[in-house]
């Protein structure tokens, strides 16, 4: 690249202003050295687990998927998911170099393709378990899990807004697509998905200024919709039923907690399980029994201790961020992803009803793993920052000290 020619400027004329052309090499160290390498190596380590996991699951659904006439691969998941882990890994890479703003505009344009879709789901949506939640686009497409990272962005955009005008009342704003979200999850049916939103929801509103008198008006708000859930979705009676009611030796959630606790402290061995054999979703929602029936408690307490790592490593990043759009999806996208894991966890431990939901990172998925690969890339593009750029005011430390000092 040749040096661009200068001349000496004439009194009285305007000069405009000489764009800097940067080669790729300048990019990709600008990327590097504002990248957050320890939460790219907290996601890292995840994925290989989550490759060693479904290597281990892979035999027991290709068994029990298997039929008289057709025999599926032992390793046919296994294979499958290094495809879509490779697949992801590229989109989480590639949606880390985009800059905040185009973060932003991606996310909530993703966000809305994905709302517009969730109104035909119930419609022309794949029926699988009882509930359509999915749709045919070559491969199966589950429109609410690109849609959390979505309405996360959205509502952070949204509740921005008060740094322009106090007046809006943004808050109202996101409660009214968080209301219409859960309906649209409802008419699935699909309460875990309707919970985790809420959750979403829940904390940001919090951190965006909800007064705390009005957080036991939503906890009530919550309640009445669980138990009008109950009565009139057959689906999540059963599932609370069987969560309350102890269940029996055949309930996914029993299977799942024997099969994790069957390898004792250091598991069984590679391939060496058997409860695994009769899990159902042995490599989606209960992949963590098989990881505790192969690998030992040890290793489901080391991938805890990884989630919390990732999701406490996300919040210290926005300690002293002064950009509010930039704390608030950040905390919403950490909240997403932090929340999803814990209530896969709680449920092969049996302390939840079964939600199908699944593992973040390790469990197999075509598009669910796709669609956490792009909600950690836009954490990962959200959280960059200059190194050498220091805070003036702000971060989520200040920012709860204000609410504290309101309150």
């Amino acid at each position: 690249m040749t040096a661009p020619a200068y001349t000496q400027p004439v009194r009285g004329t305007y000069l405009p202003p000489v764009a800097v052309q940067r080669r790729w090499r300048d990019a990709l160290r600008i990327w590097w050295r504002e990248l957050d390498k320890v939460l790219l190596l907290l996601i890292g380590l995840l994925m290989a687990m989550g490759l060693v996991a479904v290597a281990a699951a892979s035999p027991a659904s290709a068994d029990q998927l298997s039929t008289a006439k057709v025999t599926l691969d032992d390793l046919m998941f296994f294979k499958r998911h290094v495809v879509f882990q490779l697949m992801g890994l590229a989109l989480m890479i590639g949606l880390s170099f985009l800059s905040r703003d185009q973060a932003r505009r991606l996310g909530i344009l993703v966000g809305a393709i994905m709302l517009a879709l969730m109104f035909v789901v119930p419609i022309l949506g794949e029926e699988k378990n009882g509930a359509r939640r999915w749709i045919n686009v070559g491969m199966s497409l589950q429109p609410s899990e690109f849609l959390k990272p979505g309405f996360a962005i959205t509502c952070a955009w949204i509740l921005s807004w008060r740094l322009r005008d106090g007046a809006l009342p943004v808050i109202w704003y996101v409660t009214g697509l968080m209301v219409l979200v859960a309906a649209l999850l409802m008419a699935q049916p699909n309460l875990g998905d309707a919970i985790l939103f809420g959750g979403i929801w829940l904390v940001m509103v919090l951190l965006a200024g909800l007064p705390w008198q009005r957080v036991g008006a939503m906890i009530g708000a919550g309640a009445l919709g669980l138990t009008l859930a109950y009565f009139f979705y057959d689906n999540a009676r059963h599932r609370i039923d069987g969560f309350l009611g102890g269940g029996t030796a055949f309930d996914q959630v029993d299977l799942a907690q024997r099969t994790l606790l069957a390898g004792g402290w250091t598991g069984s061995g590679l391939w060496l399980g058997i409860r695994k054999m009769n899990l159902p979703e042995a490599h989606t929602d209960y992949i963590f029994s098989v990881i505790g029936e192969e690998f030992g408690l040890i290793t489901c307490a080391i991938i805890v201790l990884l989630y919390c790592g990732l999701v406490l490593r996300g919040l210290l990043r926005m300690v002293n961020e002064d950009n509010l759009f930039a704390l608030l999806a950040s905390v919403g996208l950490i909240t997403q992803f932090g929340g999803q894991a814990f209530i896969n966890i709680l449920v092969n431990l049996k302390l939840f009803p079964s939600k199908g939901m699944t593992l973040p990172l390790i469990s197999y998925g075509g598009s669910s793993t796709l669609a956490v690969c792009f909600t950690l890339g836009l954490l990962l593009a959200i959280t960059r920052r200059n190194p050498f750029l220091a805070r003036e005011a702000g971060g989520l430390r200040d920012w709860i000290e204000r609410k504290e000092d309101r309150a």
